[in-house]
């Protein structure tokens, strides 16, 4: 990996290697990746020598931008479960760090929020679903946040 590359993180979204630097932490020193992701101005540390771990993966090519499209516009899940439940699935979903699955989450909870508020837990899910998804389709279709969220909506079938 060098700078200019651009990666998805699990559980973050995606973002820019925005450069290369040795840090100290914990007594222990290191080199990290800074990571930069485009939503929220949000910055990684990222040591070198733990990115086969944490499950840093390449960005989805355009050509699978429809297929984003279709899970967004699918039928939601009915989920005839407790909150707390619903919760964990869509946390486990998130973890796997595929753009499908959160688009997944992002759509079911979307879609329930707008008919009865989810918990605050589900909103933190709900946020960061979709911040995952917003983050690495800004870098795929070369857009701004503003057009993906706007093109997200529109899929899911929100105003």
């Amino acid at each position: 990996m060098k700078i200019g590359d651009k990666l998805v993180y699990p559980m973050h979204g995606a973002g820019e290697i925005t450069k290369i630097e040795e840090n100290e932490v914990g007594g222990v020193k290191n080199s990290y990746y800074i990571m930069r992701l485009p939503v929220g101005e949000m910055k990684l540390m990222l040591p070198v020598d733990k990115v086969e771990e944490v499950g840093l993966r390449e960005l989805i090519k355009p050509e699978q931008i429809e297929e984003v499209a279709k899970v967004l516009q699918a039928e939601s899940e009915s989920l005839q479960i407790s909150w707390n439940k619903r919760y964990h699935m869509n946390l486990e979903r998130l973890k796997t760090g595929s753009i499908f699955d959160a688009a997944t989450v992002a759509r079911n909870l979307t879609r329930q929020n707008s008919k009865k508020k989810v918990s605050s837990g589900e909103k933190k899910l709900l946020d960061l679903s979709r911040q995952i998804l917003i983050t690495e389709l800004v870098y795929v279709c070369e857009k701004t946040p503003e057009e993906i969220t706007a093109w997200v909506d529109e899929q899911i079938g929100i105003d």
